[in-house]
């Protein structure tokens, strides 16, 4: 049963985040596009339904029973506000939900480590909470709930959700301080393997915006690979949100970094800002990786949404480019198993042959997965 939110839940709470199931297009702000973020916390109570993506072994989060998408739902919140989410399990698989960056009790963990998942056919209810800086009674501040994050599964397949993660259970997760200014539209960007969005060149997604607005990316890294994310002609200061605060901010000004697995960063740039509307690039900057299709493009419009003169061309260019052989469908099976016998003991995988790196001492049998 979808429940509606206490207060009510706006499109900014929750954007879905792929119209066929495959990727996260652009995700769809309010009307008000850079408006002030809201001022009073809100518990919001939400059904996510898991489900295998049809005539695929993908399995994704969906606001809808039989419509998952990949990345799932993006989920924003304020700081201070509760998530009440309602999780159905609709595959024949164990699953759960785990965020990274909020509150939440052993019971909302959503990992098996803590008896806390979805058997087949079950639904359990998952409880995140936020809150703002606070000083401690030390007198140290503690840091508030506010950042660029993201959830995924933790138990599909084995207890840390390995399988899962590799077929698609997914999503983008904000909290936003109060007063944050509020982008017009919000693209979740996901590095997983050689995949982005669990898509490969050209299926990849083409962000659109036009001149002038107000976007936000969300990236995340998951997987065994070392990624970086890249935008072509666009800056942004690295800071929680991006922006500089003022004249005298001496943060650094970036246009590349690194997306490692489990890590997830976010920035706010102005579409086109000073280099003007066209087709631009975004990659990941490990060349093989680009090479072999981890590249899509975002499409700066005119101010008024037309085409820019040469973009279409640009994007043809693109879409009949050869991207290598990377594959554009996950793998289906269980994820590759590292060597349990004796010879093992004394490596681990892609250390073996590091020079003066003695690995002899390092039994790594004695845990079992």
């Amino acid at each position: 049963m979808d429940k509606k939110a206490k207060g009510g839940l706006s499109r900014r709470a929750v954007l879905a985040g792929a119209a066929a199931g495959v990727v996260a297009p652009v995700a769809v702000a309010s009307a008000a596009g850079s408006s002030l973020a809201a001022a009073a916390g809100l518990t919001r109570q939400l059904t996510l339904y898991a489900d295998y993506l049809p005539g695929t072994t993908r399995v994704g989060y969906g606001l809808e029973p039989g419509k998952p998408t990949i990345p799932g739902p993006l989920l924003e919140m304020y700081e201070g506000d509760t998530f009440e989410i309602e999780l159905v399990n609709n595959t024949d698989q164990r699953l759960s939900i785990h965020p990274h960056g909020v509150l939440y009790d052993t019971k909302s963990d959503g990992s098996p480590f803590n008896d806390s998942f979805n058997n087949p056919g079950e639904t359990k209810t998952y409880t995140w909470k936020t809150r703002a800086a606070y000083q401690a009674a030390n007198g140290l501040w503690m840091p508030g709930s506010a950042g660029y994050w993201h959830y995924h599964d933790h138990a599909f397949g084995g207890d840390h959700g390995t399988v899962g993660l590799m077929k698609g259970l997914y999503g983008g997760l904000i909290v936003r301080k109060r007063g944050d200014l509020l982008p017009s539209k919000t693209f979740t960007v996901v590095f997983t393997e050689m995949w982005i969005n669990h898509q490969t060149a050209p299926d990849t997604p083409v962000f659109e915006a036009n001149l002038g607005q107000r976007v936000e990316f969300l990236c995340i890294g998951h997987g065994n690979l070392m990624h970086t994310f890249h935008l072509h002609a666009h800056r942004w200061a690295d800071t929680r949100t991006g922006m500089l605060t003022s004249a005298t901010d001496n943060a650094p000004v970036i246009d590349n970094k690194t997306l490692d697995p489990g890590n997830s960063f976010g920035f706010q740039v102005i579409a086109g800002d000073v280099v003007g509307p066209g087709a631009w690039m975004y990659h990941c900057h490990v060349q093989q990786h680009s090479d072999d299709g981890m590249s899509g493009v975002f499409l700066v419009r005119n101010a008024d949404g037309g085409m820019p003169a040469g973009a279409q061309d640009a994007i043809d260019r693109f879409k009949g480019h050869h991207h290598g052989t990377a594959a554009a469908e996950p793998p289906t099976g269980p994820p590759p198993t590292v060597a349990t016998d004796a010879s093992a003991k004394t490596s681990m995988p892609g250390m073996a042959d590091m020079p003066g790196m003695d690995m002899s001492g390092m039994d790594m049998t004695g845990h079992q997965h």
